[in-house]
């Protein structure tokens, strides 16, 4: 496998050779339950009041985003979104919202993973993704992260 190439595991997961980890190169093995495992350690890893007011949001991980999404988030290829917010922001909201489905946060699974070298970096990522689509529910755009030093 040449470097920076991937390919797909039996588990769902994915297997990467990397040049950038050492000169040699390393591989590392992600299974996607390993993957929604840091899912559920970086939500966990929220303050209890935050973790409340997300009720009724869904977090799922998907492995590419659709066509349909891409268009919504304006990003051309699928590699360059690793996350989506799904939903009308609580600043939006009205006194007339109700009776709809959950929100939900997509994380995706092979955008996020390409761009890393090793599972702490999959895990820091996830964290910022999931965090990032979290601030979009919260009503914050991009523009605030950005003046806040999100990024």
């Amino acid at each position: 496998m040449p470097p920076d190439a991937a390919r797909d595991t039996e588990d769902g997961g994915i297997e990467r050779e990397s040049a950038r980890a050492s000169s040699a190169g390393t591989m590392h093995r992600l299974g996607r339950a390993r993957f929604q495992q840091f899912v559920v350690e970086a939500f966990e890893a929220l303050p209890a009041t935050f973790r409340e007011k997300l009720e009724n949001v869904e977090i799922v991980v998907e492995g590419w985003p659709d066509a349909e999404t891409l268009r919504q988030a304006h990003v051309s290829q699928p590699i360059g979104l690793l996350g989506f917010y799904h939903g009308v922001p609580q600043t939006r909201r009205t006194h007339h919202y109700g009776l709809v489905l959950p929100d939900k946060i997509s994380l995706y699974f092979y955008p996020i993973v390409l761009r890393c070298v090793s599972e702490d970096e999959v895990r820091d990522l996830v964290q910022h993704v999931l965090y990032h689509e979290i601030a979009h529910h919260f009503g914050i755009d991009d523009d605030r992260l950005q003046e806040l030093g999100a990024y």
